[in-house]
């Protein structure tokens, strides 16, 4: 197809209208039906509610133009390791999500509608934190929850802050420079705005010390949480809002990111689900690191300082879906493998379950639980203390699940590095 013809996101187009075009369904062709994305899948694995990634996916596209043909496809996680399977390069997880779109645009449930406004919670629940925290812990309140907003009462909930990112960086003494390595952009995401503040605040103090600039514009939600949900149109708005915001800094400089799965959603899954094709996608898309992407690509230029503390311990680590799907490997494994007596045991879980918003509904809850008990019961017999992971909502579920503190990689080498 030429590019004269390729659809675009625009005016014409919506990001739930390209979901139906033929364009988004280009590579269900090269499906041979070898079954591997099905031997693989960690959903259809736990339960029959979901007919698996192959029937729902690229055999049953060609019997829909826009319509699924099997509302099973609802029990897709869209986890990706479909997509990341498949020999014949078949976007199975993506065709997936776009058939869901389209086939929840017309009943859209409330709660996943609200479930996709992060920047809303964070700004609701900051300021009275300590009550938000308590409420989220209280059975009776979380019992009404699942009756009335359909999120299942042992679901994890973000762990809301007193004080956000922005707050701190804006108040704190700004460091006097010089800075040798240059300046890059920080972007939080709107977990590490409102619920992870820690673990921006700990990714910015490092790339400080390795000699850089910290900026960071003012900046909104990717959209993620709603295209996850079937919301395209509002998450393609958001994630052009969002482009915006991040080129104000600096339109050459490279910008660094410790929430694995924004990235993700700037990185690929706007464009390849959601067919956004705009130049300020590209732009931010290809100037955006994940931090421990950022940090191997030092070391591997060999401009990482491995002066490293030595940390003596043993730590189970989980690389999740949604960093697998950029195709950067684990970069934190490698990173984490320079600190002098640690040790660092890879889980090879496929996925948590929670896939972002999945795992918190009450119909998905069991489910997600499911897929993620190997990885639970691995984290625990490890080390009962501490995990690691990359991204947030994965962080929150093996804690919940595991009953084991998951922090970031960046924790880590923040310690290793003598700033903690």
């Amino acid at each position: 197809m030429s590019e004269e013809t390729t659809p675009k996101v625009t005016a014409s187009l919506s990001s739930l209208g390209f979901a139906g075009h033929e364009f988004a369904r280009a590579s269900l062709d090269a499906c041979v039906k070898c079954t591997i994305c099905e031997t693989q899948c960690p959903v259809s694995a736990v339960t029959p509610l979901f007919t698996g990634p192959k029937f729902v996916g690229p055999q049953a596209e060609r019997f829909r133009n826009g319509e699924s043909v099997d509302h099973s496809l609802d029990y897709c996680s869209s986890c990706g390791t479909c997509t990341l399977v498949c020999p014949q390069g078949v976007q199975i997880a993506e065709l997936n999500s776009q058939a869901r779109a389209v086939m929840k645009a017309d009943h859209m449930p409330l709660r996943d509608r609200l479930i996709g406004q992060t920047v809303l919670m964070g700004t609701v629940m900051t300021p009275v934190a300590p009550i938000a925290r308590a409420a989220l812990k209280n059975k009776p309140i979380r019992k009404v929850m699942q009756a009335v907003v359909g999120v299942h009462e042992n679901a994890p909930m973000p762990p809301a802050q007193s004080q956000t990112f922005e707050s701190w960086f804006r108040k704190r003494p700004a460091p006097a420079g010089p800075f040798p390595r240059g300046t890059l952009v920080f972007f939080h995401g709107c977990a590490g705005g409102y619920f992870e503040v820690e673990t921006s605040k700990k990714s910015v103090e490092v790339l400080e010390h390795l000699g850089y600039q910290v900026l960071v514009p003012k900046q909104g939600c990717c959209g993620l949480a709603q295209q996850s949900n079937g919301l395209f149109d509002g998450a393609t708005k958001d994630v052009l809002k969002l482009c915006d915001d991040l080129r104000s800094a600096g339109k050459d400089l490279t910008i660094i990111s410790s929430s694995g799965s924004c990235t993700g959603m700037l990185k690929h899954e706007a464009h390849e689900i959601m067919g956004v094709d705009d130049e300020r996608l590209k732009d931010v898309g290809t100037r955006i690191r994940d931090i421990m992407e950022f940090l191997l690509e030092l070391h591997d230029a060999g401009e990482l300082p491995t002066d490293f503390a030595r940390i003596e311990m043993t730590v189970p680590y989980h690389a999740p879906c949604q960093l697998k799907s950029q195709g950067i490997g684990k970069p934190a494994l490698e990173v984490l493998r320079l600190i002098p007596g640690l040790t660092v045991v890879d889980s090879n879980a496929t996925c948590c379950g929670i896939a972002g918003t999945y795992g918190l509904k009450k119909e998905k809850y069991e489910i997600a639980q499911a897929v993620g008990k190997p990885l639970f019961d691995m984290v625990k017999a490890t080390n009962p203390d501490l995990a690691l992971c990359d991204t947030e909502t994965c962080r929150w579920q093996i804690s919940q699940s595991s009953g084991v503190r998951t922090e970031h990689p960046i924790w880590m080498i923040h310690k290793a590095y003598g700033l903690s």
